[in-house]
């Protein structure tokens, strides 16, 4: 029944968004596309999340995945985005690792005509079909006005995602977008911002210790998402700091909601994967296909105007976790609360 539901659900929304133009000759209705899922890594909890609901989606509207994961790096990407053109796919959807250094591969592939999504981050300059992601800016300023509302003076540290993530700048404009009028007023003193090279919690850790170092009092830190903000309660805990600070993340991962109900971590982000995942395998097997995708808005790449499917975040504090992660089933209630003794 649970896959019934799903197959007209996802069957209505390719109905749903029928309108402007793919690369592909319109294919038959009947026509088994091939995806080629290109991935960065597994290593953060939600990729893990997003690898199995688009692969079920994918395969409820008769289309075969071939999933191909880079471990972080971006060479390995690379050339597994070749191998997967050289195999045989109809769409190529690509998490990518580096958002400059596969540029080109992506022009590649759109010269063989075959249609690109960025999923969740995106590919700069490359023209990409269509980009599909959380609103990322809104992610950035949904951390910083709820910062703000539980500590509207003081010391605040950004600790930005990876630098070669364009999702790690956006979320970052977010951030500002909120703070720059508190830190032209006098009102927030922003004491760094850290940029690491990829989404590497010993580099963050050892410069957040640096920082330590030159300064006990902090207030507020923004994190890029909820393995940096682990990576930061922990180096407060080891300088008997935790419970002083108010540290925030995004991603909404199990260790995070338990950290939120316990209340080592003040908010996290949460982004309903199964809303992102679904749509993107809707539309990749559009793409593929070669029908017509709507244009509602578009991001820029650096060159292009690009077809940009925008969805909505949730903060989750320790006052909505029932109302979100657990209502949705992200997380049971059991598992978020294993560590809060009950009353």
């Amino acid at each position: 029944m649970k896959r019934i539901v799903l197959c007209v659900s996802l069957s209505l929304l390719l109905v749903g968004v029928l309108a402007s133009c793919g690369k592909n000759a319109k294919k038959s209705d009947t026509y088994k596309p091939v995806i080629g899922l290109s991935l960065d890594s597994l290593v953060v909890e939600r990729w893990r999340r997003d690898v199995d609901s688009f692969t079920r989606a994918a395969s409820d509207l008769d289309a075969t995945v071939k999933l191909r994961v880079a471990n972080q790096d971006a060479d390995t990407q690379i050339a597994q985005i070749k191998s997967l053109v050289d195999s045989g796919i109809d769409v190529l959807v690509v998490i990518p690792n580096h958002a400059d250094k596969l540029t080109e591969v992506c022009r590649m592939v759109s010269r063989k005509h075959i249609p690109v999504i960025s999923y969740d981050r995106l590919v700069n300059r490359a023209n990409v079909d269509l980009y599909i992601s959380f609103d990322n800016d809104r992610v950035g300023s949904l951390m910083a006005n709820a910062a703000l509302s539980a500590q509207a003076t003081g010391n605040y540290v950004i600790i930005n995602g990876a630098i070669t993530d364009n999702n790690a700048y956006m979320i970052n404009r977010g951030f500002h977008q909120v703070l720059d009028p508190f830190i032209a007023s006098g009102k927030i003193n922003l004491v760094k911002e850290i940029w690491p090279s990829d989404w590497i919690s010993d580099e963050v850790k050892t410069r957040f210790e640096q920082l330590l170092s030159e300064e006990k009092n902090i207030d507020v830190v923004l994190c890029g998402n909820d393995m940096l903000a682990e990576t930061v309660i922990g180096v407060l805990s080891e300088n008997r700091m935790l419970g002083k600070t108010l540290v925030l993340g995004q991603d909404a991962e199990l260790s995070a909601c338990q950290r939120v109900a316990e209340g080592s971590q003040y908010a996290t982000i949460y982004k309903p994967i199964e809303n992102l995942s679904l749509k993107a395998a809707a539309l990749a097997v559009m793409l593929a296909k070669g029908e017509k995708l709507p244009a509602a808005s578009t991001i820029y790449d650096g060159f292009y105007d690009v077809p940009y499917v925008k969805l909505e975040p949730i903060l989750v504090t320790k006052e909505n976790l029932e109302a979100t992660v657990i209502q949705d089933g992200f997380h049971t209630r059991e598992d978020v609360f294993r560590n809060v003794p009950r009353r």
